[in-house]
C-alpha cells in the first residue's frame, strides 16, 4: 500500500482547463481497495458481458426474421421510429458490438449485482485522470496509469468523437482524453459537436458516437450522420443498434419462456454466472395473463396485486428500459421500499401506461453493503471516514479480438442513499487490488 495523498496535493493537480467543469465530489486520500477474489471476478466480467451482448444481438436478429420468438424484437422495437429499427438491422452492422462496455456493479454481501450495462458511458476521461493521478502517487490502480487512454486509443484509432448538445456536459473530459490519444491533432478537430461536423472536412474511417439514438430529432446533422452510417462510408461505435441499449435484456434473461433460447445461445456456465450477477427481473407488460398462471417468483396474477405489496414485499426496483431521456443516471428509477404505498402504486401504474412507448422492467432490489472509506471534509479539510455504499464501474475496451480492463471507478455514497450515482456528497476514486 502507498501512503495517503494530502488534500492540497490533489487540489493542486486537478486540471484548470475545464476537465471537471460542472462536476463536484468529495476528495479522498486513497483509491478504493478490492480484495483479490473481487478483482479476479471483475477481470472476467468483461468477457462475460461481451458474450451476453453477442447473444442478445443474434437473438434480436433471429427474432426479427422469424427464426426466434417474434415478440422479442417487437418488444425491443416499441417506441422507436422505423428508421432507427431499420438502421439497426442494416447488413453492414451485422455482428457489430459496442467497443466500450461499462457495467454498473453494486458490491453486496453476496457479491456483485449488475444494475445496468452502459455501452455509451460517461466518465472515461474522468477515470483516466484519476487513474493517472493516483498512479503517480505510487498506487497500483487497476488498468494502470494509462489504461483508460490506451483503451480508448484502441477503440477510436485515427477517428473522431461526435457528441450532441444533450451530452455536451461530457465534452471537457472527452477533450482531455482525446488530446492524449491524438496529441498531434488539435482537439477541436478530434472532438466535435454534431452541429460542428462537416464530413468533407472531418472525414474519418471511424467515429465514436457520443449521442443517444433517442435524441436524433435534436441532432441537427442527423441526416448526414445516418446517411454515412447506412452507406457504410465510415464506422460508428457504439453501432447504431438501439435494441442493444435496452435494460429489457436483463429481464428477458429471466423469462421462463425463453429458457431454451438462452441455453442455445449462451454456454451453461456463462448463463449461470450471468444469472448470479443480474437480479431476477420481469417486464412490466400490462397485457393480462391466463387465470391459472402467475408471474414467476412474484406469486401474483396481476400487476394490481403488485401495487398493494407491503413495504417489506416491495424490495423491488422499477426502471425505464431505454430510448428516452430518463433512461440514464438515477432518473426513471423507482425503489419500492423507499416509497409509500400510494407512491409505489402510482409508479407501477405509470410504468404500465408507458409500456407502448417506453417499457419498464422490474427487478429484485439488491442492497449494496456498507463500506468505510476516508475522505476530506469539504468545509474544514479534516480527514473523515464515510460509512457508505459503493458502485463499481469497470471500463472494458474491445479491440483486436479481446476485452481489456482500462480502469474501475468507485462511487461511494452515504449509506442512506438508495440510488448510488455521482453526486456532490459522493467519493469518486479509482480501484486498486488489496
Amino acid at each position: 500500500m502507498s501512503s495517503p495523498v494530502a488534500r492540497e496535493v490533489i487540489e493542486a493537480a486537478m486540471p484548470r482547463d475545464g476537465l471537471f467543469k460542472g462536476k463536484e465530489w468529495l476528495l479522498s486520500p486513497q483509491p478504493f481497495v478490492l480484495d483479490a477474489a473481487l478483482v479476479k471476478e471483475i477481470r472476467g466480467i468483461g468477457t462475460l458481458l461481451e458474450g451476453f451482448l453477442h447473444a442478445c444481438d443474434g437473438f434480436y436478429r433471429d427474432s426479427s426474421t422469424g427464426s426466434a420468438p417474434g415478440w422479442v424484437s417487437a418488444l425491443l422495437d416499441q417506441g422507436k421510429p422505423a428508421s432507427v429499427v431499420e438502421l439497426g438491422l442494416a447488413g453492414q452492422f451485422r455482428g457489430a458490438l459496442p467497443a466500450v462496455i461499462r457495467p454498473d456493479l453494486l458490491l453486496t454481501e453476496e457479491g456483485f449485482a449488475l444494475s445496468e450495462i452502459d455501452s455509451l458511458p460517461g466518465g472515461i476521461g474522468l477515470t483516466g485522470w484519476l487513474n493517472a493521478f493516483y498512479a503517480a502517487q505510487g498506487w497500483k490502480v487497476l488498468g494502470g496509469a494509462e489504461g483508460m487512454i490506451e483503451g480508448f486509443r484502441s477503440v477510436i484509432g485515427e477517428g473522431r468523437v461526435l457528441f450532441s448538445r444533450e451530452s455536451e456536459g461530457y465534452r471537457p473530459e472527452m477533450e482531455w482524453l482525446v488530446a492524449r490519444v491524438h496529441p498531434e491533432r488539435p482537439v477541436t478537430e478530434s472532438v466535435l459537436g454534431e452541429w460542428e461536423f462537416d464530413f468533407t472536412r472531418h472525414r474519418s474511417s471511424e467515429y465514436y458516437r457520443f449521442f443517444e439514438l433517442w435524441d436524433l430529432d435534436n441532432v441537427s446533422n442527423a441526416g448526414t450522420i445516418l446517411k454515412i452510417a447506412r452507406e457504410g462510408v465510415a464506422g460508428f461505435t457504439p453501432p447504431m443498434k438501439a435494441y442493444l441499449e435496452e435494460k429489457l435484456w436483463l429481464a428477458l434473461l429471466w423469462t421462463p419462456g425463453l429458457r431454451d433460447e438462452w441455453a442455445a445461445r449462451v454456454p451453461a456456465e456463462e448463463l449461470a454466472r450471468l444469472r448470479r450477477l443480474v437480479p431476477e427481473g420481469w417486464v412490466l407488460d400490462p397485457a393480462p395473463i391466463p387465470a391459472l398462471a402467475e408471474y414467476p417468483g412474484l406469486g401474483i396474477q396481476s400487476w394490481e396485486e403488485l401495487k398493494a405489496f407491503t413495504q417489506k414485499e416491495r424490495r423491488l426496483v422499477a426502471k425505464v428500459s431505454g430510448f428516452c431521456e430518463t433512461a440514464w443516471g438515477s432518473r426513471g428509477v423507482h425503489i419500492g421500499h423507499d416509497l409509500s404505498t400510494p407512491e409505489w402504486s402510482a409508479a407501477v401504474e405509470g410504468a404500465l401506461k408507458a409500456f407502448p412507448r417506453t417499457p419498464f422492467i422490474l427487478q429484485r432490489f439488491r442492497q449494496a453493503r456498507v463500506v468505510e472509506h476516508p475522505y476530506y471534509d469539504r468545509d474544514t479539510g479534516e480527514l473523515r471516514v464515510m460509512r457508505g455504499r459503493v458502485r463499481l464501474c469497470p471500463y472494458y475496451f474491445r479491440a483486436d479480438g479481446g476485452v481489456e480492463l482500462g480502469g474501475v471507478l468507485a462511487t461511494v455514497c452515504p449509506q442512506d442513499k438508495k440510488v448510488i450515482h455521482g453526486m456532490r456528497d459522493a467519493v469518486l476514486v479509482p480501484c486498486v487490488a488489496g
